[in-house]
């Protein structure tokens, strides 16, 4: 079903083209708004009709599906805008806004249902369930169970957070129609009447989707650790061209789907032909640009790989600090003769998430590399990775 609605009404296949994820997301949206309200109409007639306080709980919970499809779709028309004189590179974190939004609401229909569900075991009610009311919280599972998967499909063919908030909240409406289920059976076949009860525990695991959706979705636009697969795969594809030694210091800003700018430091001979280097790492942006859809923006740095005496003592202050931890690395490894002393001057690469005293480290460098001969001197500059 997923692959012929595609088919209907998407004949350009390229996710890569702005317009076309636009329509992506438009037919995620719309098909959402429709499945949605049909659910929603059939669970609030039967609810009220069963006197149902889950049931009707859940009608409401896909009132809100409906309504977050409603604003992802806004969400894509809007990150479609050119760019202007304020926002030069485009309006693509709109798709991340409203991502937040239909998390906020997710988390305030919860808040709603869970105070309806205390008066409802405060005033209790048998339910009345027959077959028929049954057969449609099965046929609801089976029609949510769908939407996950054509909202998985479509999130992972245009990469968007919003889309793939839509279907952690399908899957989650799986879970509490199914829970809805196990209520209406007890209160036929038993005679006992749990709806309060459920109807809490829907509203709980609403607000608990809702949650993780909203820190997933803030993290995002706080700016967090790009995908480590993108940042392998540009290393990786930066190892096919000549004259480039290695890479460090890569950035990466995310300003919305597909629209992700990259830096990073190229490391080239520093007796190459600097037109030549030029000229390579200018192609490399361009190839960067065409193989990842990213803007890429690239420093050159000459270093000397000639030289026995730097070769043989960069490969000396690798150990001496994998010794210390095999996370550390190090680059732009440079020597300087200062007549009586000899300095070795590198960047050193520690793990964000490592609590160490830089001084002491720095310090603790120092003498190890001064006791492999006295006339050497390092001046390590301690930093962070930020991918």
């Amino acid at each position: 079903m997923t692959d012929l609605l595609i088919k209907l009404f998407i004949k350009d296949k390229n996710v890569k083209d702005v317009n076309v994820r636009g329509k992506y997301g438009t037919l995620s949206s719309v098909t959402g708004i429709v499945v949605n309200i049909l659910l929603s109409a059939v669970k609030l007639i039967i609810g009220i009709i069963a006197n149902s306080m889950s049931i009707i709980s859940d009608g409401l919970n896909n009132i809100t599906d409906a309504g977050s499809s409603v604003v992802t779709m806004i969400g894509f028309k809007m990150s479609q805008k050119k760019v202007d004189n304020d926002h030069p590179w485009g309006h693509g974190r709109m798709e991340y806004i409203t991502a937040f939004i239909v998390d906020m609401l997710i988390i305030l229909v919860g808040f709603e249902l869970f105070q309806s569900s205390i008066d409802k075991i405060i005033h209790p009610s048998m339910p009345d369930i027959g077959t028929i009311t049954l057969a449609i919280l099965v046929i609801a599972i089976i029609a949510k169970l769908w939407l996950f998967v054509f909202y998985k499909k479509i999130a992972k063919l245009i990469n968007s957070e919003a889309i793939k908030g839509n279907a952690y909240d399908s899957i989650s409406d799986v879970i509490s129609t199914f829970v809805v289920l196990l209520s209406a059976i007890v209160a036929k076949f038993v005679g006992v009447s749990i709806d309060g009860y459920v109807s809490i525990l829907v509203s709980i695991f609403i607000l608990f989707t809702g949650g993780k959706a909203l820190k997933e979705t803030v993290d995002i636009l706080l700016g967090t650790k790009p995908d480590p697969e993108l940042v392998k795969g540009i290393e990786d594809f930066t190892k096919k061209y000549d004259m480039i030694v290695g890479i460090h210091d890569m950035m990466i800003h995310d300003y919305g789907p597909g629209r992700k700018i990259v830096s990073f430091h190229a490391e080239v001979p520093a007796n190459s032909d600097i037109c030549k280097a030029h000229d390579i790492i200018d192609q490399m942006e361009q190839d960067i640009l065409e193989e990842f859809n990213c803007i890429t923006t690239i420093h050159m740095d000459p270093i000397v790989v000639d030289n026995e005496e730097i070769n043989e003592m960069r490969e000396i202050t690798e150990n001496i600090v994998k010794t210390i931890n095999p996370e550390y690395s190090i680059h732009d490894f440079r020597m300087t003769d200062g007549g009586g002393r000899i300095n070795l001057i590198f960047d050193l690469v520690v793990p964000r998430e490592d609590n160490v005293d830089k001084e002491k480290l720095k310090k603790n460098i120092q003498e190890k590399i001064h006791n492999t001969n006295p006339k050497y001197y390092a001046v390590p500059k301690i930093e962070c990775s930020f991918v």
